[in-house]
This record gives structure tokens, C-alpha cells and sequence, in this order.
């Protein structure tokens, strides 16, 4: 009995040291954000390569990923767990109740955070708050092609690590109104490299904003028009530019964002 007694003694203490192991070992996320990628008009291809994405920078980072197509989630309780929102090329009229919209103004308005993504721009047409929010409606777009982005906005962490000149192929989309005045630009296309002849390209002229951030009715704002295609989402500096988004939308970086 006494050996036994000793055996079980030195159990419960070897359990006891390797017990609080397992906690340790297990990340917490430093924050939360949900992805929402719900389409009532064309739906982009790339959006699981998107969601794949994200949680994947998720995963490396700290922070936890919650995807939903459901804009029933948008109540006051549930909004309340995220550090921001990302809208993941929405299109149509993706919120559609007056209840969820109220629910999302009032998450902005408490001061949570917006991420717009691509077609986030092509979203909320008949939602006048939205539209502010997001910064400029879309228009159109040319094909597919490869341009010139030249990155103008230093210093923030959605532009940190990218190349003042960054060469890529995207889907390079005009907007109905300029958002330049409301919002500080951080990139714009350079209209001159992707309009040869025989395509179609820019109506915007020489300052065509693609990213922009600004601080909106009490809350962050962040969009990025890059993101069309699923070769976007293995893209090392189009990931750190998603990424960055993301941090400061959720308030995690900097969030320099005055138009002036």
C-alpha cells in the first residue's frame, strides 16, 4: 500500500507540472474579426480564396476569423465581439433588414472598424450611410490586365513594406464619384499604364484613388479595391497590404487616416 501510495504521489505531482502545459501551448487571440462575404448580384470566384486567406493570416497572427454570409448576425450582441468587419467583395444589397443596418451603424458609431474589400465598393447602393462609410460607389471596370499602382500614402500599416511603384494584375475598378476630400488616399492607379490601345481602362484621370482609409461617424474606415482575382490571395505584398487593413480597421495599428 505504501508503494502504491508513493506511485500515485508521484503521479499526481508529475500531472501537476504538466498539467498547466497545455493552456500555455494554446494561442488566444489578440482580437476578433468577422469576415462577411454575402452577394445578392455577381459573386466574385475569388471569395473562398479570400476567407482561406485571411484565416490563414489569422492563424499566423493572432487574431481569430469569423466568416458569415448570414447578415442576420448583425445585432447589437453580436457585433459587439468583433474588433472590425470585414466586408470580403459584397455586392448588391447584402444587409437587408433596417435592423441589421441600424445594428452595423451603431457598431461604427461605437467606434468599431470597417474593412472594405474589392466589391465592397459594389455594395449598399439604396444604404446612403453605408455608402459614406465605405468612401465611393463603384462604377466599372476595364478586363483584367496588369497596371501601375503607385502607393502615395507612407507611413500607415495597410502601405508599410509595399513598393512605391507596385507593378500588378487586378481588376482596376472607376468609381461614381471620386472620395478624395473625405478620405486619405493611400494608393492610386496610374491610368497611363493599362490604357493601350484596344482596351478600355481608367475614366478617372490622373488621381484615381484605390485605397483610402478615414475615420467615419465615431468609427474606422478602411478600402482597398485590390482583390479581384484568386491569384490576389498568394500574393506576399498583397498580403501585407490585407493585412495591415486589417490591423488598423480593428484598431491594432496606427490609424493616420486625416484627408488632409
Amino acid at each position: 500500500m505504501k508503494a502504491s501510495s508513493r506511485a500515485l504521489a508521484v503521479l499526481a505531482l508529475v500531472v501537476g507540472l504538466v498539467a498547466p502545459v497545455a493552456p500555455a501551448a494554446a494561442e488566444t487571440a489578440q482580437y476578433q474579426v468577422l469576415v462577411f462575404s454575402k452577394t445578392t448580384a455577381y459573386r466574385h470566384g475569388s471569395i473562398p480564396a479570400g476567407i482561406a486567406a485571411i484565416e490563414k493570416l489569422g492563424q499566423e497572427n493572432g487574431f481569430g476569423v469569423d466568416t458569415t454570409e448570414d447578415d442576420g448576425q448583425f445585432t447589437d450582441a453580436n457585433l459587439a465581439r468583433y474588433d472590425a468587419v470585414i466586408f470580403l467583395s459584397t455586392t448588391g444589397d447584402p444587409v437587408t433588414s433596417p435592423a441589421a443596418k441600424a445594428a452595423f451603424e451603431r457598431y461604427i458609431q461605437a467606434g468599431g472598424g470597417y474593412l472594405g474589400v474589392h466589391a465592397a465598393s459594389d455594395s449598399g447602393y439604396r444604404w446612403a450611410w453605408y455608402g459614406g462609410l465605405v468612401g465611393a460607389y463603384f462604377r466599372d471596370h476595364p478586363a483584367i490586365q496588369p497596371a501601375l499602382v503607385r502607393v502615395v500614402g507612407q507611413g500607415t500599416e495597410v502601405t508599410r513594406g509595399l513598393p512605391n511603384k507596385w507593378w500588378r494584375t487586378d481588376e482596376w475598378y472607376n468609381f461614381q464619384t471620386s472620395p478624395r476630400g473625405s478620405v486619405r488616399v493611400l494608393a492610386r492607379i496610374d491610368e497611363s499604364t493599362y490604357n493601350p490601345v484596344g482596351y478600355t481602362g481608367g475614366h478617372m484621370g490622373e488621381d484615381h484613388p484605390m485605397v483610402w482609409c478615414h475615420n467615419y461617424d465615431g468609427g474606422r474606415s478602411v478600402y482597398t479595391a485590390l482583390g479581384h482575382t484568386d491569384a490576389s490571395y498568394t500574393e506576399p505584398f498583397f498580403l501585407k497590404h490585407l493585412l495591415g487593413g486589417i490591423r488598423m480597421a480593428a484598431g491594432q495599428a496606427k490609424f493616420n487616416c486625416d484627408p488632409n
